[in-house]
């Protein structure tokens, strides 16, 4: 027991590790320029947030790629994020917003999609899947980012709120300039790569809540303590037709150990009562640490 302890211990500081949050970093960066230079540019899509920006400029100017656009009004942002967020925070968000933008000029690559719904749902979920990685390191892909994590702290409002606003006056700004039909497979490509970040940034953080009312609580619990290395909880109830008080047992798992825990209760005993729950976010403990920008 005490050797699991250490391994989780080990672990747990990995993740916060340089090394560990700029392979995530860069491999998202890739991934993030990858779908936007090889889908969304050559079917004129635009993105959401101040990247999607870069290149609504660059649709309308065709002055600077948007790779440098990107990083050019990046520079003010990274100004106001210097005075207000942490250093670690700002500087792996730096170093995203730098890989993102040399990514995106270097990457000449295409991807042979012909129909633009087909390549609004690719472009939505590599580039999804691209900022969510980086968002599980302790940093962000730069641009609104760093702005809505200062207004998230000063004001209190949710970043999901203030990136919806803004998505909202950019999508409205583009419906004069460019086509309609642009625009709205821009928004589904936007939507998808919303629910891809929110899947990806879940994938490795689902845990399992159970409650397991038996006549054998002590032992239940004694079992998860000693075969899955796991803490357990007794919460006081009683039943509502007989009256008698029970013994609850509140378990946090994951996903790999649930099967191995129901086998550990219906084993003890073959009449317990097995709840299971989907959580995602667990801290604490020897789970996921809280994540302070």
């Amino acid at each position: 027991m005490r050797d699991n302890r250490r391994r989780t211990f080990t672990l747990r500081e990995y993740s916060s590790s340089v090394i560990w949050n700029l392979f995530l970093i860069t491999a998202g960066a890739l991934i993030f320029a990858l779908g936007l230079k090889g889908i969304a540019l050559h079917h004129k899509f635009i993105s959401g947030g101040l990247f999607g920006t870069a290149l609504l400029i660059n649709y309308l100017t065709s002055l600077l790629s948007p790779g440098i656009l990107y990083f050019i009004l990046n520079i003010p942002i990274f100004i106001v994020g210097w005075l207000y967020v942490s250093r670690r925070f700002f500087f792996y968000s730096l170093y995203a917003m730098v890989v993102t933008s040399l990514a995106f000029d270097t990457i000449d690559y295409k991807f042979d999609i012909h129909n633009q719904l087909y390549a609004a749902v690719a472009c939505g979920v590599i580039s999804g899947a691209g900022t969510g990685i980086i968002l599980r390191s302790l940093g962000s892909n730069g641009g609104l980012d760093v702005i809505a994590v200062i207004l998230n702290q000063k004001l209190n409002l949710g970043i999901g709120k203030f990136f919806f606003f803004y998505n909202c006056f950019l999508f409205s700004y583009s419906f004069f300039y460019i086509e309609r039909d642009l625009v709205i497979v821009s928004l589904i490509m936007v939507f998808i790569a919303s629910l891809m970040v929110d899947y990806v940034l879940a994938l490795f953080s689902r845990r399992k809540v159970c409650f397991i009312i038996s006549s054998e609580p002590d032992l239940i619990a004694r079992e998860i303590l000693h075969s899955l290395h796991r803490g357990a909880t007794f919460l006081k109830g009683q039943g509502a037709y007989t009256g008698k008080d029970r013994t609850i047992v509140m378990a946090v798992i994951d996903n790999i150990q649930l099967k191995k825990l129901e086998e550990i209760v219906f084993g003890i005993d073959p009449e317990s009562l097995f709840i299971v729950e989907n959580t995602f976010s667990v801290l604490g403990s020897s789970f996921s640490r809280r994540k302070l920008y």
